[in-house]
């Protein structure tokens, strides 16, 4: 063997080249290290005629490819191995090339397995370790000695390297290959099912892929398998075999466990995930996995389930939620529009048009037939509701009471902040057929925030069609770069337009945005004083903007500064946590992305807001924290929004209220005030209608209305009790007002008549109709109409 002669006084560049003739003497036939074919891939130019003499004289057969041309060059003579020049030193070189032709040999089928050697100028360690991350066997530098790069040529032919796709398992990471995962899979679908007791097959793959594959390449995909792997690892042994695809999928196999074990580790998993920043090719970089899943039992073909749940794997892209989709079959080539609508389907529209009857039926004629037969049997229970409904309806009026009470002495705003002002971002989520009118009007009012540090606002929308304000947005994207636009392709409500934007945004805290809204000028600043000093999530007071348009807009003003203003900070103070994160509403951005929205929800934020608390999350109420925004203006409208509003409470409390009253999360006094939000207020519409057969009840009882008596002093007094709750709410709703409001005093005496003697039973009728659409399954979402726009449009 020739030893190295290094001659360390040749420093420059050129001297590996230069001296070849003079310090390399050619190869005899003979020798061992003959025969070897390299591919010299590079510009023709001196460097390239240098350094194939190089490779000649130490006994290589040598032909060449310049960029671009090597898949094609592989193809008609496979090479043993590849030595590449790059070129980002050289004269007039473009961009950095060594990145692009490594990709260029990796991506063709022919050089996956081949030693790839970069030869370089110099470009120091972090050059150096961005080519071998991107798939270089080595990197030699240009000034080293003709003998050492051949040795190194040598060394790998001798050790061929092997994809890690072709090991049963990568060795530093444990990740089965795909075939060898299949492999694992069959042998435990090959088991008899007894034997199984179970088992579960997930796949995973992030949203971002795509993004991160344009900008760093397709060996992207195994270094994000690797990073999810590790998360699984960390969370212990609830996954048992793990593998990677070449699309990007990380495999997991899940045997011997029951789906609801399963569901809940993969939750985990997900959630886990999703409040990490991975480095990825030396980028910082936040991921959100999609889980598609289904059980073994009942799979005969790894290959065939494995298909199945990437299919599942589509639709939870389509949510970017965190929730693991078990597979259905329809997932597979059988869409939503294509299938046959089931019988009740067919019947709910009209059970759901019947439905005020059907609160009649269900609220007074069945308790009215069964007080009478209970009395028939000699059980007088009509008149043991009566006093129920007396003190239910006392206890409700009482909880108003204190709550405005309470609102007097809510939390201020810290003074000053915490912490120095960081990048914060705003997201607005927009249906831009409904947003049209107002959205660019909107997005000015964004571009005008006065925030300290850096303020992003990324306006994340979807659209069934393109639409003219579009071309508006882009001129004024173009024209202040803090606007950001996110078209999210396929997405049908405000939650997925949220989870697409919050792994996109840059801030260390996101507000949270409905498209008509316009935040005070210090929002953000104002914002930022509470989550540095130890909150997680602050939310603000939704003000109406348009309250002159109609009374039913007038209304809503005044409603909602009983809501924002009284009810809100006095709930707060009451009970010991804030329980609103929406509109107006400011996360950190990771809480935020770890809990992510819920678009099954038909209220996502107060889901949200319910999960982050049961997590231990701090939520804080500012009455001062502004944000004006538009009321419905016609009473059809108003009666979609409650309606969805109630149904959507509804959901939260059928899905949190059990699990909140047994979390060792909650205090005792927490768990009170979590019974009378998400139970007690969804019992109020019912007791309060029992009013009526409890009257007949009693009519009946004393032979007619005529004979009761009316003045007892227990029952005039809860009446009058009750009554004056309203009026309490209305002048606490006046002394807590925004100025621009407080000024109106007519639209508070307005909604204090109004509110009396029919707004609280007009709500009250909307939430029984929730509570039978939902008992139906009809849960479609209606748009609330802007008021700026001329029409009312379809349904998000």
């Amino acid at each position: 063997m020739l030893t190295s002669h290094r001659n360390t006084s040749q420093g420059s560049p050129a001297a590996l080249l230069d001296a070849v003739d003079h310090s390399v003497p050619t190869a005899p036939a003979d020798d061992p290290r003959s025969g070897g074919h390299v591919l010299v891939v590079g510009a023709p130019g001196p460097r390239r005629e240098r350094l194939t003499r190089t490779l000649r004289a130490t006994g290589h057969e040598v032909s060449h490819a310049p960029p671009g041309d090597v898949d094609r060059r592989m193809a008609q003579a496979q090479p043993d191995a590849i030595v590449a020049l790059d070129d980002r030193g050289e004269p007039g070189a473009h961009g950095d090339r060594g990145p692009d032709v490594i990709r260029e040999v990796r991506t063709a089928p022919a050089g996956r397995a081949l030693p790839l050697l970069m030869v370089t100028d110099g470009p120091g360690p972090s050059g150096v370790a961005d080519m071998l991350r991107r798939g270089a066997d080595d990197c030699v530098p240009e000034a080293s000695d003709p003998v050492e790069l051949s040795a190194r040529i040598e060394a790998k032919l001798r050790r061929v390297p092997v994809p890690v796709e072709n090991l049963p398992r990568d060795p530093r990471t444990g990740l089965y290959s795909h075939a060898h995962f299949l492999d694992e899979l069959d042998r435990e679908l090959q088991r008899p099912e007894a034997a199984r007791n179970g088992g579960v097959l997930a796949v995973v793959r992030v949203a971002e892929m795509a993004a991160l594959e344009a900008r760093l390449g397709q060996r992207i995909r195994r270094e994000v398998a690797e990073r999810l792997a590790g998360v699984a690892e960390r969370l212990g042994s609830f996954c048992d075999r793990l593998g990677w695809d070449d699309d990007g999928h990380l495999l997991m196999l899940l045997p011997g466990v029951d789906e609801e074990t399963a569901r809940r580790g993969l939750e985990k998993f997900a959630a886990t995930v999703a409040g990490t920043r991975f480095i990825v090719a030396d980028e910082n970089v936040r991921l959100t996995p999609a889980i598609g899943w289904l059980p073994l039992a009942g799979c005969a073909d790894g290959d065939r389930a494995t298909g199945q749940a990437r299919d599942a794997v589509q639709e939870a892209l389509r949510h970017r939620d965190l929730r693991p989709v078990r597979y259905a079959p329809w997932m597979r080539g059988t869409p939503h529009r294509h299938r046959r609508p089931s019988l009740s389907a067919l019947i709910r529209p009209a059970l759901s048009a019947l439905s005020p009857v059907l609160a009649l039926l269900l609220g007074v004629a069945v308790p009215f037939v069964l007080y009478l037969q209970t009395y028939a049997l000699g059980w007088d229970l009509g008149s043991a509701m009566y006093w129920v409904v007396v003190a239910g309806l006392v206890l409700s009026a009482l909880l108003i009471v204190l709550e405005c009470l309470f609102s007097l002495d809510a939390a201020a705003r810290p003074e000053s902040p915490g912490a120095p002002y960081p990048p914060a971002s705003a997201v607005i989520a927009a249906y831009l057929p409904n947003e049209a009118a107002t959205i660019v009007e909107t997005v000015e009012s964004f571009l005008r925030l006065d925030y300290p540090g850096e303020l992003e606002i990324l306006l994340a929308y979807n659209t069934p069609h393109p639409l003219p304000v579009e071309d508006t947005l882009r001129e004024i994207a173009a024209r202040d770069p803090r606007l950001v636009l996110l078209p999210v392709a396929g997405s049908t409500s405000k939650a997925q337009n949220i989870n697409a934007a919050v792994t996109r945004v840059r801030g260390e805290f996101v507000g949270i945005f409905d498209a008509d809204h316009h935040p005070a000028r210090t929002a953000f600043r104002d914002a930022w004083h509470w989550l540095s000093n130890g909150h997680d999530v602050v939310q603000g007071h939704c003000v109406i903007r348009n309250g002159e348009s109609s009374r039913v807009a007038e209304l809503v003003a005044v409603e909602f500064e009983a809501i924002y203003a009284v009810s809100h900070p006095g709930r707060t103070r009451l009970y010991g946590f804030g329980v609103f994160g929406g509109s107006n509403g400011f996360w950190r951005t990771d809480l935020l992305a770890r809990t992510r929205m819920h678009g099954s929800m038909l209220t996502e934020d107060i889901d949200s807001t319910l999960r982050a608390l049961g997590e231990g999350a701090r939520f804080a109420v500012d009455r001062t924290l502004i944000s004006r925004e538009l009321a419905p203006t016609t009473l059809k409208a108003l009666w979609n929004q409650r309606s969805r509003w109630a149904q959507g409470w509804l959901q939260v409390s059928l899905k949190h209220l059990w699990r909140s009253l047994r979390s060792p999360v909650f205090t005792a006094r927490q768990k009170l005030g979590l019974f009378v939000l998400l139970g007690w207020r969804e019992v109020q519409p019912w007791l309060t209608l029992q009013i009526l057969p409890i009257l007949l009840y009693s009519a009946w009882k004393a032979g007619g209305l005529q004979r009761l008596d009316w003045a007892v002093p227990v029952c005039v007094l809860a009446v009058l009790f009750t009554m004056a709750a309203g009026p309490v709410q209305a002048l606490f709703a006046w002394r807590m007002a925004v100025p621009e409001l407080r000024s109106r005093g007519r639209w508070f005496w307005s909604y204090l008549l109004v509110s009396t003697f029919f707004y609280s039973h007009f709500k009250n009728m909307v939430a029984r109709q929730a509570h039978l659409k939902e008992a139906l399954g009809d849960r479609q979402w209606r748009v609330t109409p802007r008021a700026a726009a001329a029409k009312a449009v379809a349904r998000r």
